[in-house]
């Protein structure tokens, strides 16, 4: 990536089988000076031909292709090549497998455009957030050109990515709740219930792996079946055998158990 690159069109590649699909997409694009439509196509095989061919900053891409799926396409052309992928699709049958292969959203036909207007500014945030970054690690190599090797630090790791958003499959529709608006977390079986100011949504997966997700900095667990975001945290009052009850914000009260209480006191900064 050259210097001047954080200030150049955003590309954007087309794929789905329904022509009118494809020119509804390429309309709105064309109105948006920031974006460039580098090519359309509506089978799998040519896409990631397309996508190995072209350089793309994000990718609408079609579910059911003739030759392949879009899952297929993201994995023949590789995440080097496949940019943010936004998901097409007339129902939300595949938007869970979708969030799984870390799409960046999931666009439903026939488009909203309130909606679109939403998922395009986000891609587009994507896009240039990943510009900065690269061009501050182009930056740290030419400096590093420079200095000594035994003078400069190396840098440093990313950062582990973690859970942004929850994916709520309810009937009819699928919905989104940001992580951060969660509240606490119950193991229900081997599902596990988010609440979140007040309301109560069933995910489908085990506690564990959610837990895996989670930034280890927000998310604490307190009990084998309960994981609490500390920023609610408004006090603990001490129970029986080194048992505590927390207190959250909104009044809930939840058991913390005597082996999570060491992760709770780290998280709170208690002495």
């Amino acid at each position: 990536m050259s210097l001047s690159t954080e200030g150049a069109p955003i590309r954007v590649l087309l794929v789905d089988p329904e022509r009118p699909s494809r020119q509804s997409l390429s309309t709105r694009l064309a109105t948006d000076p920031e974006v460039e439509v580098v090519g359309e196509c509506d089978s799998g095989p040519v896409a990631v031909r397309m996508l190995r061919q072209h350089t793309v900053d994000v990718v609408f891409l079609g579910v059911e292709l003739p030759g392949m799926d879009g899952f297929q396409v993201l994995r023949e052309a590789g995440p080097a090549h496949t940019g943010a992928t936004i998901f097409v699709n007339t129902d939300d049958t595949h938007a869970l497998k979708a969030f799984e292969a870390h799409a960046l959203d999931y666009l439903l036909k026939p488009y909203d455009d309130e909606r679109f207007t939403r998922v395009l500014s986000r891609a587009k945030e994507h896009v240039r957030g990943g510009r900065i970054q690269a061009l501050a690690r182009q930056l740290l190599g030419l400096l590093s050109t420079s200095q000594s090797a035994a003078n400069l630090a190396p840098p440093p790791p990313p950062a582990p990515r973690y859970l942004e958003r929850l994916v709520l499959k309810e009937v009819g529709r699928v919905a989104f709740l940001s992580v951060s608006e969660v509240d606490w977390l119950e193991a229900e079986d081997y599902y596990v219930q988010a609440h979140a100011g007040g309301q109560t949504h069933l995910l489908r997966q085990p506690l564990r792996e959610l837990e895996a997700q989670l930034d280890p900095r927000h998310f604490v667990r307190i009990h084998r079946s309960t994981i609490v975001n500390a920023r609610r945290v408004r006090e603990m009052r001490p129970l029986f055998h080194g048992e505590y009850q927390v207190i959250l914000g909104d009044g809930t009260c939840l058991k913390l158990s005597r082996g999570y209480r060491e992760r709770l006191d780290a998280l709170l900064g208690v002495a």
